[in-house]
């Protein structure tokens, strides 16, 4: 917008001062002209007073140059200064104002040029006198007139359009910070905050925002704490729990069915809840930042190996390239681990087992892909496949396969902590999902 409004002004104010100049140049060349006109129309009029035989002298007595020459019409004859010049070189309207009695000027193209012949009859001689002006120098002023407007123009619109750009940075640094600090929280990083504004306006932008970013961080700390202090809790009276309903299981042998089978449920619920309880504790001090990573080298390839050997199914298929098994990479080991785990017991539990597993360095990433026969996980699910108790179209149900929706939750959070991420997409070879995990490619 600056360069397009100093565009129109620098064109509006270009085409303004040329015609000015242009008008205030032609005028003043025409007065000139006039006026040399009538001088050189008295001499030559004095002259012929003096030696009305010799015309043709009287003529050459007047000062002339390349840019004017003289023209006298004495009795029917054409007398001139210049060669070439002659009758013809006059514009006809103008000879019969002149003839008439009139003095007049007008301008026209004469020899490949703009000209101002000037005439002016001569009383007493029953003749007339004609000045022909070529105007180039006034064409070649106006010339350099019209390109030094059009520079400036130019100029004036670069100039503007480079302050417009700096005043819209300025304006907009502020959006840019808040927009930059909101993507920043959006992410998890929970500390970022606006730095302090000297406009007045701006502070108070700065001053709510930071607010709410502070109450956002003490009420995600606060829920992380109860979650985690509850979980921590729960964990005692659980083992005691687990442990006596172990003791009933081993005493209900000699029982009826029907209070084996109750008891065998209670049992399993027990163990479910346990692991729940175990798995929010985790999680909850993964997302509270109690529970520091901690980086060691580490063979990733042999650490696949070794938990997929636990998981073993048939026909599951472990491709590790050579760069990832001969690289040790700054890892933690306790996290890959449970990220391996998890992905192998959600291919158990919903993909029908997993049917490969592979590890490839993908420029500053190591990618981890694991893949199951299962029917795959539809679009609109993958967004939110690795949030805390999702289940897809199970959710809300009782399912019998004592799963408590926090396994990919745990994947994607000690992903996070590593600085990857995870998704899912379809497995390229045939049905089924492939979870990708991507770590950073960390050399020992």
């Amino acid at each position: 917008m600056f360069a397009l409004g100093a565009l129109a002004m620098a064109a509006a104010l270009a085409v303004t001062t040329y015609v000015l100049s242009q008008r205030y140049l032609l005028e003043q060349r025409e007065r000139l002209a006039t006026r040399q006109t009538y001088l050189d129309a008295r001499a030559v009029r004095d002259g012929l007073a003096a030696n009305d035989d010799q015309p043709a002298e009287v003529l050459s007595g007047l000062e002339v140059s390349e840019d004017r020459q003289a023209l006298l019409q004495l009795g029917g004859q054409w007398y001139t200064t210049g060669v070439g010049a002659g009758e013809h070189a006059i514009p006809a309207r103008l000879r019969a104002l002149v003839a008439a009695g009139d003095a007049g000027r007008q301008r026209f193209d004469f020899r490949d040029q703009t000209s101002l012949v000037v005439g002016v009859p001569i009383a007493g001689v029953d003749g007339a006198f004609f000045q022909v002006f070529s105007l180039a120098e006034l064409d070649r002023t106006l010339s350099v007139i019209r390109g030094s407007l059009l520079a400036a123009a130019a100029a004036t619109t670069v100039g503007a359009a480079l302050l417009g750009a700096w005043v819209a940075r300025l304006a907009l640094r502020p959006v840019n910070d808040v927009s930059t600090a909101a993507a920043r929280i959006t992410t998890g990083d929970l500390s970022a905050r606006l730095d302090s504004q000297s406009d007045p306006d701006l502070e108070r932008v700065v001053s709510s925002f930071n607010s709410m970013a502070d109450a956002l961080e003490q009420r995600i700390e606060r829920d992380a704490r109860f979650v985690s202090d509850v979980s921590h809790e729960l964990r005692s009276p659980l083992t005691t729990l687990a442990a006596s309903a172990d003791v009933v299981q081993r005493g209900v042998a000699a029982s009826s069915p029907r209070v084996r089978e109750a008891v065998t449920l209670m049992v399993g619920e027990v163990e479910r809840f346990k692991n729940m309880v175990q798995e929010l504790l985790e999680l909850s001090r993964a997302e509270a930042d109690v529970d520091p990573l901690q980086l060691e080298p580490i063979g990733l390839g042999d650490l696949i190996v070794y938990v997929t050997t636990r998981y073993r199914t048939e026909p599951l298929v472990v491709a590790i390239d050579q760069e990832v098994s001969e690289t040790m990479l700054e890892l933690d080991k306790r996290r890959v681990e449970r990220i391996l785990v998890n992905l192998l017991e959600n291919a158990r539990t919903h993909g029908r087992g997993a049917v490969g597993v592979s590890a490839r360095r993908r420029g500053d990433w190591v990618r981890i892909e694991v893949d199951d026969g299962g029917p795959g996980v539809p679009v609109s699910q993958r967004s939110t496949i690795f949030d805390r108790f999702h289940r897809g179209s199970l959710g809300g149900q009782r399912v019998a396969d004592g799963s408590t929706g926090l396994g990919l939750a745990l994947v994607a959070e000690h992903a996070r902590v590593h600085g990857g991420a995870v998704h899912v997409e379809d497995r390229p070879e045939g049905p089924g999902a492939r979870f990708v995990v991507e770590l950073p490619w960390r050399p020992a």
